[in-house]
């Protein structure tokens, strides 16, 4: 897990990451941006799950954690899009 960033990307955020829209069903991987503060646990940190919702501004994921599935509330900039090769 990266605890740093490079020196020309420290303390900036990618606006197109920060404002992206995904939809139910969007497989997406989780991301932590460090700049910014996470909402959830980092043990998270690289793992996949399924956009259920939106509330407010956060996307509601559903991801397995340990042996359970759990819904977890995550802002768009710590989310990353995973687009299937049988989806294209």
């Amino acid at each position: 897990m990266v605890r740093r960033k490079n020196i020309r990307l420290r303390g900036k955020i990618s606006l197109s990451r920060y404002f992206q829209k995904f939809k139910e069903n969007d497989s997406v991987a989780v991301k932590r941006e460090i700049s910014v503060g996470a909402s959830f646990p980092k043990r998270l940190q690289g793992r996949t799950g399924v956009v259920i919702g939106k509330k407010g501004k956060a996307y509601i994921v559903k991801l397995k954690d340990q042996s359970k599935e759990k819904e977890f509330l995550i802002n768009a900039i710590h989310l990353k899009k995973i687009v299937s090769p049988s989806s294209k």
